[in-house]
């Protein structure tokens, strides 16, 4: 078989393994038990109205979904106040990111991402056999005057993702305002929100705003997965200028949503109590993160987030998430990010938190 030449090249991007799987290997026979923090998922689960939604349409399994999404695109325009033209659903977030490639990377073009963020961004340059430009984090974030000097006329794309994975960083909506009116109009500024309806009261960036404008140049990329609670049916969407929403529609294949996706998504939208309870039951973990960690082991040092996850210094992180995996704990090693000595750990349920947090400081108190 003769493919293209880079296929064979392309990195792989490693997921956390799934609680199935790690009960296999280790022997355990309650999978219960086991408390997966790896992946920032909602440990809530979905909204009770999802489910409801899910259940109601099981039986409509055999027809093929709405590949418009016609109602959660009417839902979701209402709810942020732009127009069903501005709107494209995607399979999960990262189908999105592969339209980007689709429409604007080519051999001849680069994109720009900052180290030390969301690995997908590099496999789909890789995947176009495209460059990514890398610029090196600061203050385990995004540096925009780097960003901004790395730009080369053969750029189509500059990736930021806000709040930032893996290290939970945020960029201030001043700053961002003034990294957006420094972007050549031909370079698409592009916003990873995957995290945002977590974010702090009072610190979320309005980028909606250059939307209502008409800012041809503006993307920003937006999930269910997270603090919907919907990350096992896949399911984004991008809010872009109409021309740039047509172009992806033209690379979108059909059916790309599946039906009980659209239907969950469109439920979800509409249970504010769920939302309300996902960002209370964060904002308190964190909160408990921030207390503990100083007491363990002389003190971890850690990166406060605007996210549903915190990226803790442990010193050789995969020893750390191999232990805490023999205590039925699963985390995230960040050696693939090039942090070997930290690992991320997904804020979970109250009582989640307090078993993490006790499995972490029984392992580094008995090393300190």
């Amino acid at each position: 078989m003769i493919a293209n030449k880079w296929i064979s090249n392309l990195p792989v991007y490693e997921p956390g393994k799934p609680i199935e799987e790690v009960a296999r290997e280790l022997g355990f026979e309650n999978i219960d038990e086991i408390i997966k923090v790896a992946s920032n998922e909602n440990e809530l689960g979905p909204s009770p109205k999802a489910l409801q939604a899910m259940a109601a349409h099981a039986k409509n399994m055999h027809r093929y979904p709405d590949g418009d999404c016609f109602a959660l695109k009417a839902k979701t325009a209402a709810k942020l106040g732009v127009d069903k033209k501005n709107l494209v659903f995607g399979n999960g977030s990262n189908e999105l990111i592969e339209f980007l490639g689709h429409t604007f990377l080519n051999p001849a073009s680069n994109m720009v991402i900052s180290d030390g963020s969301f690995a997908v961004y590099r496999l789909v340059a890789a995947l176009f056999n495209s460059t990514a430009i890398v610029t090196p984090m600061k203050n385990f974030g995004h540096d925009l005057d780097a960003m901004l000097a790395a730009i080369t006329p053969e750029t189509r794309m500059v990736i930021v993702c806000n709040p930032n994975n893996p290290t939970g960083t945020a960029v201030t909506p001043e700053q961002l305002d003034a990294f957006i009116e420094k972007i050549p109009p031909d370079v698409l500024a592009v916003f990873d929100e995957a995290y945002l309806e977590l974010m702090p009261d009072g610190t979320a960036p309005d980028l909606l705003k250059y939307i209502h404008a008409g800012k041809e140049n503006v993307v920003l990329l937006r999930t269910f997965s997270k603090a919907y609670g919907l990350a096992g049916l896949r399911i984004g969407y991008a809010i872009a200028h109409e021309k740039t929403a047509a172009l992806f529609n033209r690379v979108r294949q059909p059916f790309n949503v599946n039906l009980m996706a659209a239907e969950a998504a469109l439920a979800a939208l509409e249970d504010e109590d769920h939302l309300a309870n996902t960002r209370r039951t964060n904002a308190a973990g964190l909160k408990l993160f921030y207390e503990t960690l100083p007491k363990i082991a002389g003190g971890l040092e850690f990166v406060s987030s605007f996210a549903n996850f915190i990226l803790i210094k442990t010193g050789d992180g995969r020893s750390v998430f191999q232990a805490l995996q023999k205590r039925k704990v699963i985390v995230r090693p960040m050696d693939g990010y090039g942090l070997p000595d930290w690992i991320r750990i997904t804020t979970g349920t109250p009582e989640q938190n307090v078993k993490v947090l006790h499995e972490l400081k029984d392992i580094l108190d008995q090393n300190h």
